[in-house]
């Protein structure tokens, strides 16, 4: 177990509010892949978000789980019943990250997409991805928990694309 130094102080929860900024500073000691996760909207758009806050929940049945913030335009998108897909980033694929962390009129311009059955696009470049349909969703502070039911995956060989302390980061042997 590591001690704490006079520089790194514990925080605790209690009477005063945990600053968030060193919060988030803290939290970015866990290195996390880089997934996009696509979806349509109701008129039959694509819709296509950046997103790290993945992860696998249960192999019986199969479900993961990422959030999104409530402030995202794309959150009614995302709600149960509707289909989705993880796309899990390779190394190579910061340039397409940042093209759908960013506000945009057409995040897919410029980019390789299959449909999956029901219609989701799907980045054809992804390390793997994960063709979902929204079990259910939890509202938790400032974001929505969204677990899906895995229906389909796939995936390649590669390195794939992580995010640690602030920037986008490679795995080293």
């Amino acid at each position: 177990m590591t001690t704490l130094t006079a520089s790194q102080p514990a925080v605790e929860a209690g009477a005063e509010a945990l600053d968030p900024r060193a919060l988030r500073q803290t939290l970015g000691h866990f290195a996390t892949g880089v997934t996009v996760v696509t979806t349509t909207g109701e008129g039959g758009e694509p819709i296509g978000i950046t997103a790290n806050s993945f992860s696998s929940l249960s192999l019986e049945p199969p479900l993961i789980l990422w959030s999104l913030g409530v402030q995202s335009p794309s959150l009614e998108a995302f709600a149960e019943g509707r289909h989705f897909a993880v796309n899990i980033l390779g190394a190579q694929q910061e340039a397409l990250a940042m093209q759908f962390a960013r506000p945009a009129e057409d995040k897919f311009a410029g980019i390789a997409v299959q449909t999956s059955v029901e219609g989701v696009p799907l980045l054809a470049d992804s390390l793997a991805r994960l063709e979902c349909r929204v079990e259910f969703t939890r509202l938790a502070g400032d974001h929505l928990l969204i677990v899906g039911r895995v229906l389909r995956f796939a995936s390649e060989a590669g390195e794939p694309l992580l995010f640690y302390q602030g920037g986008f980061q490679r795995l080293c042997a």
